[in-house]
């Protein structure tokens, strides 16, 4: 079984590094289902365009981890808003400041 579980899990990724790969998912939507982001500074603009690809009804993400990224109020807005514009994907959200 391939497992399609995709660790970025505490590699130093920031607004920059977030943006670099929500663009690279928006060109290929259909495939990934799982993605760790957790013990990262994804920051502001990471978490927006983070929050935009889930607003893509072609992206089928069922799990996302983001444990111990700091995610701030202004952040949990903006990825409320998007799942709630396309909630029939996402099961799994993990926002936790403990990682597991």
């Amino acid at each position: 079984m391939i497992n399609k579980y995709k660790w970025l899990r505490g590699c130093k990724m920031t607004d920059e590094g977030c943006s670099a790969l929500t663009s690279a998912l928006k060109s290929n939507p259909s495939h990934l289902r799982e993605l760790d982001l957790s013990e990262n500074k994804l920051g502001d603009s990471g978490v927006k365009n983070l929050s935009d690809l889930l607003k893509n009804p072609q992206f089928k993400l069922e799990i996302l981890v983001l444990c111990k990224c700091s995610i701030k109020e202004k952040q949990c807005v903006s990825l409320t808003s998007a799942l709630k514009s396309n909630p029939s994907h996402l099961r799994d959200l993990d926002l936790s400041e403990k990682c597991t």
